[in-house]
């Protein structure tokens, strides 16, 4: 029998319901769950967020479109990482829409290990879903486990509680770093040839009843020497979209963000390195579309401004969104965007108040956003911005100057996140100046609390008419293009996520409305069916079944009774 050293398992889109219901536990005025209650509408008892509902109307399986629909990069890097060191692989890339497949290579055999990756977990419960199936379908294959989720729980708990979190998800095996592939490469050697485990850095493993720490170092995996080896995989696996790095870490500390400690110097691809990968992905035949994962794509400005021009000279035609630093761009850097392909930018805005910016440590402020978005937009370039509600000195007058920013900017998308105090990020380290108490989503400080925050950010949703709001759970900025790419036009998919955020109004404002109303139902059928709305195309004098949000409007939405008479 042949034998596969290690099948890696992606993404495990956990089922929605479960999440919700999760985050909600026994008290459903906590931030987390306010948070994700701008996400989702009730229908038929169930909770449904956009895609779902999207899904819906046109009568399709629930995963017909989906967040997820492109190889898992996370599979892309460590399947090349491990077929360069010598190892055989297999994969599995969306677990929830891949079972069958993966039973199957379980109940037929020959893998020595299964490695569940663990990017964007946040709770351990996807984790144990997986793991589960896994012993189910095979008990002698052996578990490891590792990613960001182990990684930042190391930096959290001490050696006991994790120990105890290793037991409670049920692996067999832990890599503990923030990148963690020379680690995993040398666990399945000593699996392979029964080499000792103590050996191992960054490892943890199971002994009897407890779990074994080996020395933790600082593992860094260069770029240049790792490249991902697209001819690994079939070019039919990845359709139209894919999602593709070209640098590691941040060069900035913004206060709020951990990132750049976890992740360590910021590193990037040159120029040779950048064309040399995009060569490989054009030559797929298939992608379409790619994503940049960069946390700072355009810095340095001089290297960003390369790769703009070499994307025009080689034609490559690849339409494209990213992260984009509005303190270190200008027009001609934007005109450079426009024509190789750029259609998006997720800004990083945080906060329309100065003197919130300068408490971040963020270096941008207001007017380079508004400065920036005007431009995009000048260019037919797509604006979503993101902002932090409840940061350290964060007041009713600083949430205002957030407002108007997104009045003013009239940036396509926005969404506003409650704060997440982590005890990993530079703020912490003046929690007794700040007067902060308690983490993560139950916190205080000296000028404002959770639940204060959390309303501001559920006024921010009622109030705010010149921006709309993306509700990210099932439906990232990327689906905008994902939908566009499928036949979705961006007025339909504007319309379609007015409707979906009426629908989320209606239930804020009557609290005893438990489903959509009928119209709202309506609304979500006629801008997200696919067949109803191809008759609309090429015409302007169409109306909206949305009314466009006035101050009138927003006055006579927080009147529950008037409710219907101005909602749509």
């Amino acid at each position: 029998m042949m034998h596969t050293d290690c099948l890696i398992i992606g993404f495990n889109d956990f089922d929605f319901e479960k999440t919700v219901d999760m985050i909600r536990g026994n008290d459903p005025t906590s931030g987390g769950y306010r948070d994700i209650n701008l996400a989702f509408l009730n229908m038929q008892g169930h909770p449904h967020h956009a895609m779902d509902i999207l899904n819906h109307v046109n009568g399709w399986e629930p995963r017909t479109y989906h967040n997820s629909d492109f190889v898992w990069p996370v599979v892309l890097c460590l399947s090349s990482y491990l077929a360069k060191n010598g190892f055989t692989f297999d994969y599995i890339n969306l677990f929830q829409h891949e079972k069958d497949a993966l039973r199957d290579k379980l109940e037929k055999g020959g893998i020595r290990t299964v490695a569940i990756t663990t990017t964007l977990y946040v709770v351990p419960q996807p984790i144990i879903e997986i793991v589960q199936f896994i012993r189910t379908h095979n008990t002698d294959v052996e578990i490891v486990i590792g990613g960001p989720f182990i990684s930042s729980q190391a930096a959290m708990l001490d050696a006991d509680g994790l120990s105890e979190l290793f037991s409670y998800l049920g692996g067999d095996y832990y890599v503990i770093s923030s990148e963690g592939e020379k680690a995993l490469c040398d666990l399945l050697d000593a699996l392979k040839t029964q080499k000792n485990l103590a050996d191992i850095e960054n490892i943890a493993y199971r002994q009897k009843d407890t779990f074994v720490h080996s020395t933790i170092s600082v593992e860094r995996n260069s770029l240049e020497e790792n490249p991902v080896d697209y001819s690994l995989f079939a070019k039919e696996k990845f359709g139209q979209f894919l999602s593709l790095r070209t640098a590691k870490s941040c060069p900035f500390s913004c206060a709020f963000c951990g990132f750049p400690d976890r992740a360590g110097k910021y590193t990037y691809l040159d120029l040779a390195h950048v064309e040399r990968t995009l060569d490989s992905i054009k030559n797929l035949g298939t992608v379409n579309t790619l994503t940049f994962l960069d946390d700072t794509f355009n810095v340095p400005k001089k290297r960003f401004r390369e790769i703009m021009q070499l994307m025009i000279d080689k034609g490559y035609g690849f339409k494209w969104n990213s992260f984009y630093r509005s303190d270190h761009g200008d027009e001609a850097t934007i005109d450079l965007m426009q024509r190789a392909g750029c259609e998006g930018v997720f800004l990083g805005v945080e906060s329309g108040s100065d003197a919130i910016l300068e408490k971040m440590n963020k270096k941008s402020r207001r007017k380079d956003y508004l400065s920036a978005i005007k431009m995009f937009r000048e260019r037919d370039i797509l604006t979503h911005c993101n902002l932090i509600i409840g940061f350290p000195g964060e007041t009713p007058d600083t949430v205002a100057e957030s407002m108007s920013f997104l009045e003013e900017s009239k940036s396509d998308f926005y969404r506003a996140q409650l704060w997440f105090c982590d005890p990993i990020t530079p703020v912490w380290k003046q929690k007794e100046e700040l007067g902060i108490e308690n983490f993560a989503f139950n916190w205080s400080h000296n000028t404002m609390n959770c639940q204060q925050a959390t309303a501001f950010v559920e006024q921010m949703f009622l109030e705010v008419q010149n921006s709309i709001w993306l509700p990210q759970q099932g439906f990232e900025m990327w689906s905008l293009f994902y939908l566009q790419r499928n036949g979705f036009s961006r007025e339909q998919i504007k319309g379609f996520l007015h409707a979906f955020n009426d629908g989320i109004r209606e239930k804020l404002l009557i609290p005893d409305q438990q489903e959509p109303s009928e119209q709202i139902l309506k609304n979500l059928s006629y801008w997200g069916r696919r067949d109803g709305f191809d008759h609309l195309r090429g015409m302007n004098n169409h109306p909206p079944l949305y009314a466009p949000r006035t101050p009138q409007t927003n006055t006579a939405l927080h009147n529950n009774d008037q409710f219907e008479a101005f909602a749509f």
